[in-house]
C-alpha cells in the first residue's frame, strides 16, 4: 500500500494531505519501490542462508568425525607400538614368572593415563593368547585374545601388518582395533577403543556448533517476524491513511471546502482536489504559481501581493479574509480562506497552510435577506395601518410613519433598540377609551380591541405573539364601520320591533288556525277567508313594492351625483367607494322588489301580456348584451345561436325578462373562466330556447323545488350569492302565461340546460 502513491510523492511532501516529508527522500522512493519485491525475496533468502548453514554445518560435521575416527586410530597405533617397545624391554630381561609380574606392572606402570581415556583399553596376552594383564585391570579375565575380539578379525593373525581397524566386538560394539607381536615370548599387545568413545570429543565439538547454528537461525527468525511484522503495521497504517484520506476528501467536497498550502519562499501553491473541483477547474500541475492564483482572485477584494509582503514581514501570522476568485464558467465564487504561518523545515521556509470554504450561497442568501428586509420595511411603510412590532424583551423592533404619527413621536425617538417604556415616555397618550372585541374566540398570546381617539376616531388594535416571544400589533382605522355599525344598530333596533310585531300576528293566526281546525263545519268559508288573505298578501306587497321604489331612486340617483362629484369632490376617497356601494346596494334592492312587484302581479293575476309579432333574434340579442357585463367580469365566455329569420306571437318585454333571469342565474352559478351559451331551435309548432352553462349545477332533489317563489337550493354555493329567490319563479310564470312550458335538466359539478317552450300562433289558435 506504500507504493501506490509512490508517482506523486515528490509533488505533493510537505503539503497538508499529511505525507511525511522524507516520503520525497529519493532513498526512500527506491525503497518504496523495492518493498514489493523485498516481502517476495525476504523469505527466500532467509530460506537459502538457513539451508546453507545446514548443509555447511552438517559437511563440516562429517568431515570433523571422519578426522575424529583418522585421529583415534592414529593414536591407537602410537599407543600400541609405544606399549610394544616398553613391554619388549621388559622381556628382554628375563622369562621367569616373576618376570612375568615385572611385565604386567611395567606395562601398567609406564603407559601414559590420557592415552587410556574415552573407553580405551590396552589388552596383553601370553604366548597362548590368553589374557595377562589389562588396562584397566578388570579386562585380565584370562581369556583368550580371539574371543575379546571375535573370530573373524585378521588382527590376531598379522598383527601389526593388519594396521588399525574398525570391527565389531562380540557383545556388538563397533570398535577400533590393532594387535602387536611382543619379541621372542610370543606374547601379543591389543588395542581397542569403542568407535562412540572416539567420537565422543566430535560429538561434543558438533554439539556445540549446533547449538550456535540454532540460536543464529532462532535469531534470523525473530528478526524476519519482527520485519513482517513492522511491514504488516506499514501496510496497515497506509490503509489507515488512505482511508482516512479518502474521509477527508469527501468531507472536503461535501463540505465545499478546498485545502491550501502557500509555499512562501518558492512562491508556489498547493490546492487540493476539492479545490478545484469547487471552481471547475482541471489539474494540470500539482502547483500553481503565485501569479496564477493573484490573476484568479477579484482584483476589488484582496491584494496578495500585499499579503505576501505582510507574512513575510511577519505583521501577521494568520488570515481570515472573504474574497471573490474566478470559476472556470467564468462565474465569481465567493471564498472565505482561514490559514496561519506553520514553521517547518528551515531549509524549506515558512508555508501559509488553510482552509478555503464556498460561501457563495451563503452570500446570496444574505443579499436575498437583505432585499426582502428592505421589500419588508417598505411594505409595512406603505401600508395604511399603524404597525409596530416589539422583540422578546420588550424593546423596539421596527415602526412605520403612521404609528409615530398616531403617537407623536419624533423619528430620533422611534429608534431600533429602545425599550416600551422610553417609547411611551416620549409619546402623546391618544387613546381615550378602549374595549375589548367581543363575540371572537380567544388565542394564546393574541388581543384584540378597540380603542377611542381624542379626535372621534376609533382604531382596531391587534396584538399577536411571535415565535421568538415578542409581539407585533396593527391599528386599523375603523371609523366608518364603527358609524354603519351604529346605523345597523339602529336598522336592528326597528327589525326587532317588526319582527315582534310580526310575531304577535303569527300568534294570532296560530290561534285562528287552531279555532279554525276546532269548527270544522266553518273551514270552507275559512278557506275563502285565506285566499282572499293570501291576495291581500300580494297586493300588498305590490303596494309596498310601490312605496319603496320612489325613495329608493332618490338614494340611487342621490349617490350617482355624489359618486360623480357634479357639486364638487367629497374629500375622502373612502366616501366615493361607500358612495358606489349605496348606490349598487340600491340598485340591488330596486331589483329585488321589482321581481316582487311583478311576482305579486303574476300571483293577483293582474299581470297582462301584451303580445306581437316580433323577431326572436333581436330579443335574444338584447338579452345577452344585458348579462355581458356580469360575464367579462368572471371571465366567462357567452355563446348567442340564433335563428335570424324566425318570429313569433309573444310579450318582448317578458319574453327578455325571461331569457335575462335564466342568463344570469346562469352567470351567477358560472366558476370565473366558465362558458355560458343561449340557442334557439326549432320544435314542431314551438320554438325551444336553450339556456346552457358549465356552472356548479343543481342536486336532482332540488329541481322539483326550483320555480316556487322565494325557493333558492341550499348548497356551498348558494350560501355565497345572493338573490330573492324570484328571478326562476318569474321565468317560469311568464313562461306558462305564453302557453309555454320550463325545463330544467342539470348535474351537479358540470352545469345545468334550461329550455324555454314556447308555442308558435298557429298552434295556441289551433288549442
Amino acid at each position: 500500500m506504500a507504493g501506490v502513491d509512490a508517482t506523486y510523492v515528490p509533488a505533493r511532501a510537505g503539503t497538508i494531505l499529511g505525507i511525511a516529508r522524507s516520503i520525497a527522500h529519493p532513498a526512500y522512493r527506491r525503497l518504496v519501490l523495492a518493498e514489493p519485491w523485498l516481502r517476495l525475496a525476504v523469505p527466500a533468502l532467509l530460506v537459502v542462508f538457513l539451508v546453507s548453514l545446514v548443509t555447511g554445518a552438517s559437511l563440516q560435521a562429517v568431515d570433523a568425525r571422519n578426522e575424529a575416527l583418522n585421529d583415534a586410530a592414529a593414536e591407537i597405533d602410537t599407543l600400541a607400538s609405544l606399549a610394544a617397545r616398553v613391554l619388549n624391554a621388559e622381556i628382554a630381561r628375563g622369562d621367569s614368572p616373576a618376570a612375568t609380574r615385572d611385565l604386567v606392572a611395567a606395562f601398567e606402570r609406564q603407559i601414559p593415563a590420557p592415552m587410556i581415556g574415552n573407553g580405551r583399553s590396552l589388552l596383553l596376552t601370553d604366548a597362548t593368547g590368553a589374557l595377562i594383564g589389562a588396562i584397566p585391570a578388570q579386562l585380565a579375565t584370562g581369556e583368550p585374545l580371539v574371543d575379546v575380539l571375535g573370530s573373524s578379525q585378521p588382527l590376531t593373525t598379522f598383527a601389526d601388518r593388519a594396521g588399525v581397524l574398525r570391527l565389531t566386538l562380540p557383545g556388538g560394539t563397533d570398535a577400533l582395533a590393532t594387535v602387536r607381536n611382543l619379541g621372542a615370548g610370543g606374547g601379543q599387545l591389543a588395542v581397542v577403543q569403542p568407535v562412540s568413545g572416539a567420537l565422543a570429543p566430535w560429538r561434543a565439538q558438533t554439539w556445540g556448533q549446533m547449538t550456535l547454528i540454532a540460536a543464529a537461525a532462532f535469531v534470523l527468525l525473530a528478526i524476519s517476524a519482527a520485519y513482517f511484522m513492522q511491514a504488516g503495521r506499514a501496510k496497515a497504517a497506509d490503509e489507515i491513511c488512505d482511508k482516512v484520506k479518502e474521509r477527508v476528501d469527501a468531507a472536503l467536497n461535501r463540505g465545499r471546502c478546498g485545502l491550501w498550502d502557500w509555499d512562501i519562499a518558492r512562491g508556489r501553491i498547493y490546492w487540493s482536489d476539492s479545490m478545484y473541483a469547487i471552481l471547475g477547474y482541471r489539474r494540470r500541475d500539482e502547483f500553481l504559481s503565485f501569479g496564477e492564483v493573484n490573476g484568479l482572485v477579484h482584483p476589488d477584494d484582496t491584494d496578495l501581493y500585499g499579503l505576501a509582503d505582510m507574512l513575510a514581514a511577519s505583521r501577521t501570522t494568520a488570515i481570515d479574509h472573504d474574497f471573490r476568485i474566478r470559476a472556470a464558467n467564468g462565474e465569481w465564487v465567493w471564498i472565505n480562506a482561514r490559514a496561519e504561518i506553520v514553521d517547518g523545515d528551515p531549509a524549506e521556509g515558512p508555508h501559509l497552510v488553510g482552509i478555503a470554504v464556498d460561501i457563495t450561497e451563503q452570500r446570496r442568501l444574505a443579499e436575498r435577506t437583505a432585499t426582502a428586509d428592505m421589500r419588508l420595511r417598505d411594505a409595512i411603510e406603505t401600508i395604511s395601518e399603524a404597525f409596530v412590532l416589539w422583540d422578546a424583551d420588550n424593546r423596539l423592533v421596527m415602526c412605520n410613519s403612521k404609528f409615530q404619527k398616531l403617537h407623536g413621536l419624533p423619528a430620533d425617538a422611534a429608534a431600533a433598540g429602545r425599550s416600551y417604556a422610553e417609547i411611551m415616555d416620549a409619546s402623546r397618550p391618544p387613546v381615550v377609551t378602549t374595549q375589548a372585541l367581543t363575540g371572537e374566540q380567544a388565542n394564546i398570546g393574541a388581543r384584540s380591541f378597540e380603542a377611542r381617539l381624542a379626535d372621534g376616531r376609533w382604531l382596531q388594535i391587534n396584538e399577536r405573539r411571535t415565535k421568538d416571544g415578542g409581539y407585533v400589533s396593527v391599528g386599523t382605522d375603523i371609523t366608518a364601520l364603527k358609524r354603519h355599525e351604529e346605523k345597523l344598530l339602529d336598522s336592528e333596533r326597528r327589525l326587532i320591533a317588526t319582527v315582534m310585531d310580526l310575531k304577535r300576528s303569527r300568534q294570532k293566526l296560530e290561534v285562528q288556525a287552531q279555532q279554525l281546525a276546532d269548527l270544522a263545519e266553518r273551514y270552507l268559508e275559512q278557506k275563502a277567508h285565506a285566499e282572499g288573505a293570501n291576495r291581500a298578501k300580494s297586493e300588498f306587497l305590490a303596494n309596498m313594492s310601490h312605496e319603496l321604489r320612489t325613495p329608493l331612486n332618490a338614494i340611487i340617483g342621490f349617490s350617482e351625483i355624489m359618486e360623480s362629484g357634479i357639486f364638487g369632490a367629497l374629500g375622502n376617497e373612502k366616501y366615493t367607494e361607500y358612495c358606489h356601494d349605496i348606490r349598487q346596494s340600491g340598485q340591488y334592492l330596486l331589483a329585488v322588489i321589482n321581481d316582487i312587484l311583478d311576482m305579486s302581479r303574476i300571483e293577483a293575476g293582474r299581470h297582462k301580456l301584451e303580445k306581437e309579432r316580433i323577431a326572436l333574434d333581436k330579443v335574444m340579442t338584447e338579452a345577452v348584451r344585458s348579462v355581458t357585463e356580469a360575464a367579462e367580469a368572471k371571465n366567462i365566455v357567452l355563446d348567442l345561436e340564433t335563428l335570424p329569420a324566425q318570429t313569433l306571437d309573444a310579450d318582448p318585454r317578458a319574453l327578455r325578462q325571461i331569457l335575462v333571469n335564466l342568463l344570469r342565474n346562469a352567470v351567477k352559478f358560472t366558476p370565473e373562466g366558465g362558458r355560458v351559451a343561449l340557442r334557439a331551435r326549432s320544435a314542431a309548432q314551438a320554438v325551444n330556447i336553450y339556456v346552457e352553462d358549465n356552472g356548479i349545477g343543481i342536486p336532482g332533489e332540488a329541481i322539483g323545488k326550483l320555480g316556487q317563489p322565494f325557493t333558492q337550493v341550499e348548497t356551498e354555493y348558494s350560501k355565497t350569492y345572493k338573490g330573492s329567490g324570484l328571478g326562476l319563479a318569474i321565468a317560469r310564470s311568464l313562461t306558462e302565461l305564453h302557453g309555454g312550458a320550463l325545463r330544467i335538466r342539470s348535474t351537479p359539478g358540470s352545469g345545468t340546460i334550461v329550455m324555454v317552450h314556447l308555442p308558435q300562433a298557429e298552434q295556441r289558435k289551433a288549442a
